[in-house]
């Protein structure tokens, strides 16, 4: 019997040991729900690549919700243009031709190392969009109006690999490179077909919050 009475203060005096050094640390953390952390943010970003053999300016932007730090999930768009010498002075006027166009879709990225300063992101674009080719002259000219036929549709898949810089729970620069995908146009009037496969190399910025539900220490107020 005194032993068990010896165990049984023993036992006692251990958690309130315990007790009075978690209550010098002046926290304590709830651990009854899991972590899960939601974001939502808007990125801007540019590009620079080729395009049907020509240097091209890309600008994208895209609205995605974050889960967890491992995924994005949302919507991208993407407008470019470049330019190249008019051969065809029959069909545009001035010295340089413009090819332009856009395309957007869903955007799916999944994130490794979402927690650290600098993680590794493996962003995907499918979609749609459109391209077509004028004079640099028509495409400055807003009062211009284009037919159906001088555009053609294309289907496009962009996969990439982003390195992403976590600034705050506000911010994150974004820098990569994209490989374009497309099925093929055809431009019959100005005599054009082929596709727009490329890479490109892009920097961005995301700006939202990436890191709402993120769990914190509570302060004990049981004093």
């Amino acid at each position: 019997m005194k032993k068990i009475i010896i165990l049984a203060l023993a036992f006692v005096s251990a958690n309130l040991l315990c007790a009075q050094t978690e209550e010098t640390k002046g926290y304590v953390e709830f651990d009854d729900r899991e972590n899960v952390v939601h974001g939502v943010y808007l990125g801007l970003g540019v590009h620079y690549g080729r395009m049907d053999g020509e240097d091209t300016g890309f600008a994208t932007i895209k609205l995605a919700y974050v889960a967890n730090r491992r995924l994005e999930v949302g919507f991208a768009a993407t407008g470019f243009i470049n330019s190249r010498p008019n051969t065809q002075p029959e069909l545009f006027d001035g010295d340089e031709v413009a090819m332009f166009g856009g395309y957007g879709g869903f955007h799916l990225e999944p994130i490794l190392f979402g927690e650290r300063f600098i993680s590794l992101s493996f962003p995907m674009l499918i979609g749609g969009g459109a391209v077509s080719y004028s004079g640099i002259d028509t495409v400055e000219n807003e009062d211009i109006e284009f037919e159906d036929g001088d555009f053609d549709s294309f289907f496009i898949v962009e996969p990439g690999i982003n390195i992403l810089y976590n600034f705050s729970r506000y911010t994150q620069l974004e820098t990569g490179i994209r490989y374009r995908f497309t099925s093929e146009y055809d431009l019959a009037p100005f005599e054009k077909k082929g596709n727009l496969n490329g890479y490109s190399i892009m920097i961005g910025l995301k700006v939202g919050v990436f890191n709402l539900g993120r769990k914190k220490k509570i302060k004990d107020d049981f004093n």
